[in-house]
């Protein structure tokens, strides 16, 4: 291997190349693979933003650590990558790039756009992926607007239309104004926004002419924060229980300013503990207005239109922003003495997650897709998934328990996926396209019949709507197994059934109810069963105070600046420093200790070329082994099956911190200065054998500098001292990443005693390093107390004993001294007070008594965490004692 330090800035970026060119990590299309042993990841496809942020290089390298780790303990492993390009995101980066609107183009040449802006970003975005040493299949790269995805697109929806699992209805829809289009629950957030609770006197109508029921009153208050929806009120409600308000029920009200008689209704929806407890309900403002809508079959007055505007029925307000009509109703309110009361408040409003508009309820015609007949179904089917952590589950069963919408999969986009489907001009049958002929535009393609099925028109309307990005993005475990229609079986099949289910769905806990739930609701509903065995759910990248990063806050840490100061495998040690599915503040010093990690491996890996040079030896025999190197091959053993559990639960921080303990403390602060002493076989073969396999176990979390050391000193078809390893195919030598993962070699050895002869092995260095004593000087006589039976001639040859004496059933000549009292003055001050100045005077002569958790001293007793004792253990017989954990040494040296 080369001398010097490592230099990452070279190593990383050609091993990057390296993989990517020689394609070490390409799926075998084209030769059969077992199902039983391929393991296939269904990969994110991140939304065409541009830039990498520390969400991505945290979530990616969480993939990167599983797919290494499958791929050196199975077999084949299946790990793409695709880009979710088509929608509103995509619609909104184009837009801004190049400074223009949607509306302004027909939907293919806006479409075209498009997909040259996305192109740009996608290919910007790919080499960023790549510096971070992830190890994709490049080959099997998708986007969700190509043909191909979009026929399973299609071909989605008109399986699912088929069954009866989809409807358009002209109903109340979540809609967003500033995109112009209808969203889905999914797509809405809770915003904490300032605003105002208007107190608004409405009139009893009729009640001043001809006072029709003596006790109903001539007026009352509806409190509301959304006074621009005045024009849109049809009906009062109040609740039944409200007895100070029942005498209204039966009325009717005259809508303050525009004048039009509503009905006032008694409904116990009605929350009585919020404003005045009589609530206007206006054509739409949240979902209770739907429901009453709905239930007392009320009026629809449209007061908003498509683009947050105010419509005709808002009369002199027509054409302001919702916003400005809401400040202008509410001047006009008060100059005519119908606004009683202003006051600021702070509530949860409903807003788009892409803009942070909040949304409106309007009425259209779009598509659905029918989930809550059956939400009991769909929580079965994600208890069938093992769940990494088991805790995320909770925040699926709490998105599916609340649904209060079905699938609203329309979109008046025109980045998007096209529905498959024609209306006659007739009648409005709905035509939709055949099998053979997807992916289709009906903008631009001709339908499949030329008259109406129903009716006989024979001309068509096409529909112009787009489907939501999600309904694509759902479908990527049936895109990379290849699912399609077989039009001579009639029936769905798949070009790579081995990959589905797919092993893993690794994801962020922010879109559960996005991806997951959508995911596990499509492929269910297409083949029957759960698509994945496992999800695994990261948390989010956090600052160093445990804030979430904002732009507008100043907290935001970019990729960029870290990699361009810490190589890419201290990132990788940085991302494998938490529990999967926390979130976690980013910490520089967990990037230092990884680079100081690197330069230990290293730097250890030079030591060991030079203590066991080539040609090293083959496995010697059983007895030439030492105790002591059948003890740390035995240790490792124990560590591989360890580690092995540890990357199975996706346990990744437990397996970094485990393996970085025992290879620095153990090997390389042990055993490597004990081999330095050793120049025979059983120590080469040893040194190579633990090093060849640390560098393995290291591997799926440091890839790069692991590549580098496992070509320059075992990648040339030297002999492999891990033999128990299955022999592997040409060529595979050529990349750790490809090589078997270790197994136990099945050596016995006796741990405790190896534990403490290395402890013992350890102390004297300290020792003789304390007393400037060179490692090789002898020391006349030792005495350990502790069991090392079996490991005297590794204590005495390496720190070089002339007398040795091992007492393992004997306690050691030491005793434990009480050398203070600490008094806990928060709790004994209050106590005893003026006693407190005794009870220090007696301490300071020693004049009290332990008896177990008590301390009589001064005339009282002191319990529990009222004080605590510090002591000593000390030798008082001739020598230097010298201690580590339980093991005492005795070193008795003539200067």
């Amino acid at each position: 291997m080369p001398s010097g330090e490592y230099d990452p800035d070279t190593v990383e970026p050609r091993w990057q190349r390296r993989w990517v060119d020689e394609e070490t990590y390409a799926y075998p299309d084209d030769d059969p693979v077992d199902p039983n042993t391929v393991f296939s990841i269904d990969t994110p496809p991140p939304t065409v933003s541009g830039s990498l942020h520390m969400g991505h290089l945290y979530g990616f390298t969480l993939q990167d650590f599983v797919a290494r780790f499958e791929r050196m303990n199975g077999g084949e492993t299946f790990f793409p990558f695709g880009y979710d390009d088509n929608g509103i995101a995509s619609e909104r980066l184009t837009e801004d790039e190049l400074d223009i609107r949607h509306q302004d183009f027909e939907r293919r040449e806006f479409q075209a756009k498009c997909r040259e802006v996305c192109a740009q970003y996608e290919e910007q975005f790919t080499e960023n992926v790549q510096s971070l040493g992830v190890s994709v299949d490049w080959d099997h790269t998708y986007q969700t607007i190509e043909p191909r995805v979009q026929r399973v697109s299609q071909l989605s929806f008109l399986d699912l239309y088929e069954q009866g699992r989809e409807y358009r209805e002209k109903a109340p829809a979540i809609w967003c104004p500033e995109c112009e289009t209808a969203i889905s629950q999914v797509e809405t957030e809770d915003d904490e926004q300032d605003s105002h609770f208007h107190d608004i006197a409405f009139p009893v109508a009729g009640s001043a002419e001809d006072g029709t029921d003596a006790d109903a009153p001539e007026e009352f208050v509806i409190s509301t924060t959304r006074p621009e929806l005045l024009p849109a009120c049809v009906a009062v409600f109040v609740h039944p229980d409200d007895d100070e308000n029942q005498s209204l029920v039966g009325e009717s009200a005259e809508v303050p300013l525009f004048g039009h008689e509503v009905p006032i209704i008694a409904d116990e929806r009605v929350d009585m503990e919020t404003g005045s407890g009589i609530v206007m309900c206006c054509t739409f403002g949240d979902q209770n207005d739907i429901e009453w809508y709905q239930v007392h079959d009320l009026d629809l007055r449209v007061a908003i239109d498509e683009s947050g505007h105010m419509t005709g029925v808002a009369e002199g307000y027509e054409g302001l922003h919702s916003s400005e009509a809401g400040e202008a109703i509410v001047e006009d309110l008060d100059d005519a003495g119908a606004l009683l009361d202003r006051r600021p408040i702070s509530h949860t409003v409903n807003v788009h997650e892409r803009c942070g508009t909040s949304v409106e309820f309007l009425v259209t015609e779009q598509w659905y897709v029918e989930m809550l007949d059956k939400t009991d179904e769909y929580l079965d089917v994600g208890r069938e998934m093992e769940w990494s952590p088991e805790k995320m589950f909770t925040r699926y069963e709490h998105w599916v328990e609340g649904l209060q919408w079905d699938w609203l999969i329309s979109r008046q986009r025109s980045s998007g996926i096209p529905f498959p489907v024609w209306y006659c001009g007739d009648c409005g049958e709905v035509v939709v396209a055949e099998k053979a002929d997807l992916p289709v535009d009906p903008l631009s393609d001709d339908p499949p019949v030329d008259a109406c099925p129903a009716c006989g028109h024979d001309e068509f309307e096409p529909e112009d709507d787009v489907l939501d990005t999600w309904a694509t993005s759902s479908l990527t475990p049936l895109i990379n197994a290849g699912w399609d229609w077989d039009a001579d079986a009639e029936a769905f099949t798949m070009e790579h059934p081995e990959l589905y289910r797919f092993d893993l769905r690794p994801q962020g806990h922010d879109i559960i109810s996005f991806w997951l739930f959508h995911t596990l609701v499509k492929c269910y509903e297409h083949t029957g069963e759960v698509p994945f065995e496992e999800t695994m759910i990261n948390g989010h990248v956090l600052d160093e105070n445990r804030e979430k990063m904002s732009k507008s806050v100043g907290n935001v840490v970019e990729p960029e600046e870290v990699l361009a100061e810490f190589p890419v495998d201290a990132t990788r040690y940085w991302a494998a420093g938490t529990a999967v599915g926390d979130d976690f503040p980013f910490k520089e010093k967990d990037l230092r200790a990884g680079e100081k990690l690197i330069r230990k491996l290293w730097n250890a890996s030079k030591l060991v070329e030079s203590l066991a040079p080539e040609p090293y030896p083959d496995a010697p025999a059983d007895e030439e082994l030492r105790q002591l190197d059948r003890w740390l091959l035995a240790e490792l053993d124990d560590r591989v099956e360890r580690l092995t559990e540890l990357f199975e639960d996706r346990a990744f921080s437990k397996a970094r911190d485990e393996l970085r303990s025992f290879f620095w403390n153990t090997f390389c602060d042990d055993y490597l200065e004990i081999a330095k002493q050793r120049e025979d076989d059983a120590a080469a073969y040893t040194l190579r054998t633990v090093h060849r396999r640390f560098l393995k176990l290291f591997a799926p979390l440091l890839a790069h500098v692991t590549e580098e050391l496992w070509h320059d000193m075992y990648a040339d078809g030297a002999s492999d001292p891990d033999a128990v390893d299955a022999p592997v195919a040409d060529g595979a030598r050529d990349s750790i990443h490809l090589a078997d993962w270790p197994e136990p070699l099945g050596l016995e050895a006796h741990h405790e005693a190896g534990a403490a002869a290395t402890a013992v092995v350890g102390v004297l260095r300290k020792y003789k390093s304390e007393n400037q004593l060179p490692l090789n000087a002898e020391l006349d006589a030792v005495e350990v107390y502790a069991d090392v039976r079996g490991f005297e001639d590794d204590i005495t040859g390496v720190m070089h004993v002339a007398d040795l004496a091992v007492h393992p059933d004997e306690d050691a000549p030491v005793e434990t001294v009480i050398t203070g009292i600490d008094l806990d003055y928060a709790t004994v001050g209050p106590k005893y007070g003026n006693q407190v100045g005794d009870i220090e005077a007696a301490i300071a002569q020693e004049a009290y008594e332990i008896d177990g958790d008590e301390l009589h001293v001064a005339g009282v007793t002191l319990v529990g965490d009222e004080f605590s004792i510090e002591e000593e253990r000390q030798y008082r017989g001739d020598g230097k004692l010298l201690e580590a954990d339980d093991v005492v040494v005795i070193v008795r040296n003539e200067e």
